[in-house]
């Protein structure tokens, strides 16, 4: 455990935002949970919708840096394929 002010200042810090950040990364995978459901019943008029509501999201999440910008060009691109598919 830190003994400097500064250094338990930080911990508590530091805790706060990984619990926000789960928070966070479970609402972006929940969004594209609901867009491959979506997908595996054959709906594609759902699955458009959903896909239009989950992008925001995966953009936010990497512009806050809780994904990489790689990782959420590759969801997008993987979710868009799928529907595509359809």
């Amino acid at each position: 455990m830190a003994n400097i002010q500064s250094a338990k200042k930080r911990a508590r810090q530091n805790d706060k935002r990984r619990v926000h950040n789960a928070a966070l990364r479970a609402r972006l995978r929940t969004a594209v949970r609901h867009v491959l459901r979506a997908v595996a019943e054959g709906d594609r008029e759902a699955a458009q919708s959903r896909y239009k509501a989950a992008v925001p999201q995966i953009d936010k999440m990497a512009a806050k840096g809780i994904i990489a910008r790689n990782k959420a060009a590759r969801y997008k691109s993987r979710l868009n394929a799928r529907i595509r598919a359809l």
